[in-house]
C-alpha cells in the first residue's frame, strides 16, 4: 500500500527476516510508513522505485553488499545522498563506528535495538530530512528564477549553463576542494539573479546606457547576494554572485576591490564569463574563433583586469577539451 505523502517513509535494511520484522513493527505502530530489503542491492532498488525515503537504517551484516558499502553508495548518488543513513551495530563494535563514519553514516544503533531510542533517533532524522528538502526546494526555486532572467535575452541561452561547466572545470583543474566545485557550479547558474532588480527597459536596451541606467545595472550583483544570503548551503556562492565583475585593477564594482582581495572563486567564475561572452553571438557581432577570444582575454590581462593564471587555466581546458566550444555548437 502506498504511504500517505505526509508519512514519513523508512527503509529498513537487513537480512535476517526477524530482524527486519521487529524494526518494522516498531516503527509501523509510531507511525512511519516502512519498506524492508533483505539486502544492498535490494535496498538501492527500493531508494530508486518508492519515492522519497526519510531515513535508512541499514544493517552492517549483509551478504554481497555490507552496510558500509551500500551507505557510500547511498552518499555518493546526488539523488539520494541527503537521506539520514542510520547504522545498526554490535554493542562492542568501535571498528564498524569508525567505518560508518568514514561511510557517510548519519547516525548509529547498538544491538539489541532499543525501541524507544530507535523511535527517538528516526523522529530526529526525519525532522533533519525535512530541512534539508526545504533547503533545496529553495534552491530549485532560485534556479529557476535564475533561468527565467537568463531566457528573456535569446543571445544568452545556455549561458548560465555553460558558466557553471567552465568554472567547476577550471575548479577542478586547480583541485580545489568538492565543496568549492559545487559551489561554482551554484554560482554560474544564479551568479545574475540579481538582474530580477533591474528593469527589463535597461536590461534589453539595445543602446549604451545613460549614467543612471548603468548605476542600476551595477547594483545586480549587490542584489542577488542579499538574494541569496538566507541560504546557509551557499556561503561559498555569495562571493561569487558580489564579486564576479570586480577587476584585479580595482576598476570592477561593486566594491572596487583590487588583486588577491577578490575572492578567488570569483575570479575563476568572471573569467568563464568573459569567455563566454566572446565566444558566442551577441548581438552586436558574431562569435569569435578561439584564437582571437584568448588573444583578447591576453590583452585584458595586460591591462590588469583578469587573472592570467585562471585565463591560461581555461585556455587549456578549452583547447584540450573533446567537446566543441560555443561558436562551434550548431543552433538550436
Amino acid at each position: 500500500m502506498k504511504a500517505h505523502a505526509t508519512i514519513p517513509t523508512v527503509l529498513v535494511a537487513d537480512d535476517m527476516p526477524e530482524n527486519r520484522l521487529l524494526l518494522g513493527q516498531i516503527l509501523e505502530l509510531s507511525g512511519f510508513h516502512v519498506i524492508t530489503a533483505e539486502s544492498g542491492v535490494r535496498a538501492l532498488e527500493a531508494m530508486t522505485n518508492n519515492g522519497v525515503i526519510d531515513v535508512a537504517i541499514l544493517d552492517v551484516m549483509m551478504p554481497g553488499m555490507d552496510g558500509f558499502e551500500l551507505c557510500r553508495t547511498i552518499k555518493s548518488n546526488p539523488a539520494t545522498r541527503l537521506v539520514p543513513v542510520v547504522m545498526v551495530t554490535g554493542l562492542s563494535a568501535s571498528q564498524d563506528r569508525i567505518k560508518g563514519i568514514e561511510a557517510g553514516a548519519d547516525d548509529f544503533l547498538s544491538k539489541p535495538v532499543h525501541p524507544e531510542e530507535l523511535r527517538a533517533r528516526v523522529r530526529s532524522l526525519v525532522r533533519l530530512k525535512h530541512f534539508t528538502d526545504e533547503l533545496e526546494s529553495a534552491e530549485t526555486v532560485l534556479f529557476a528564477l535564475a533561468q527565467s532572467i537568463e531566457a528573456k535575452d535569446p543571445y544568452t541561452l545556455g549561458h548560465c549553463e555553460r558558466l557553471s561547466t567552465y568554472s567547476a572545470a577550471i575548479g577542478r583543474e586547480l583541485k580545489l576542494p568538492e565543496d568549492h566545485i559545487v559551489a561554482l557550479q551554484r554560482g554560474g547558474i544564479v551568479h545574475d539573479i540579481g538582474k530580477v532588480a533591474v528593469p527589463e527597459s535597461v536590461l534589453n536596451k539595445p543602446g549604451p546606457l545613460t549614467p543612471e541606467e548603468r548605476k542600476r545595472m551595477e547594483e545586480h550583483s549587490a542584489a542577488g547576494e542579499r538574494i541569496c544570503a538566507p541560504l546557509k548551503s551557499f556561503k561559498l556562492v555569495l562571493p561569487i554572485i558580489r564579486h564576479h565583475h570586480e577587476k584585479l585593477d580595482g576598476t570592477g564594482y561593486p566594491d572596487g576591490l583590487r588583486g588577491e582581495a577578490i575572492p578567488l572563486l570569483a575570479r575563476i567564475l568572471q573569467i568563464a564569463d568573459v569567455y563566454d561572452a566572446l565566444a558566442t553571438q551577441r548581438p552586436y557581432r558574431a562569435a569569435l574563433p578561439t584564437d582571437e577570444v584568448f588573444r583578447i582575454m591576453g590583452e585584458e590581462c595586460a591591462r590588469g583586469w583578469w587573472d592570467p593564471m585562471l585565463v591560461a587555466t581555461l585556455e587549456k581546458i578549452i583547447r584540450s577539451s573533446t567537446n566543441p566550444s560555443p561558436q562551434d555548437q550548431p543552433s538550436s
